[in-house]
């Protein structure tokens, strides 16, 4: 049986020189990759108890919706900005080179909602430091972290040190 790590191609040079981009297609493309992903990520959100799953746009969409369909959960997007077409709140953070803006629909955390956040990579962990923003600015309370991926090197825990944050597999370096 293969493993999650079998399924993640390292690019080298993408996006910049000096990258290993870690490709989640193949495992996307696979039924048994995808199922794989999945199950071994709703087994971590499980131990959450989470009343709401969100996703980062746009993998943390492709990895959250299967998990809340599963669960039986609501899911909500965690979209950058000007991608809603309802009223919103924003959160603006910090990146590499320059900031990024993303937004949540106003009425999709209530008061009392318990949320895990899924992404497919943890780096820098400024767009999950954003997204628990909002999150907790509607009333909600932010379980934990869910990512497929974690670039230990970058740091990105130690942003979100205040948070439960999982990942299944971990690489160093960027």
């Amino acid at each position: 049986m293969k493993k999650i790590e079998d399924y993640i191609r390292t690019v080298p040079d993408f996006p910049k020189e000096g990258i290993l981009f870690r490709d989640i297609t193949a495992a996307l493309e696979d039924r048994e990759g995808l199922r794989l992903v999945v199950d071994e990520m709703e087994k971590v959100v499980k131990t959450m108890e989470p009343t709401v799953i969100a996703g980062a746009e746009s993998r943390g969409f492709l990895l959250g919706m299967p998990i809340a369909y599963n669960m039986n959960l609501p899911f909500l997007p965690v979209r950058k900005k000007g991608k809603l077409p309802c009223e919103t709140i924003e959160e603006s953070y910090d990146l590499e080179y320059g900031s990024a803006t993303i937004e949540i629909d106003k009425s999709g955390i209530k008061k009392g909602d318990r949320v895990v956040l899924i992404d497919d990579l943890i780096a820098t962990g400024g767009t999950m430091q954003a997204a628990c923003r909002l999150i907790e600015r509607l009333g909600g309370t932010v379980e934990g972290i869910v990512a497929l991926i974690e670039l230990t090197d970058l740091k990105g825990r130690d942003v979100l040190s205040s948070y439960r944050v999982e990942s299944v597999v971990k690489y160093e370096g960027e």
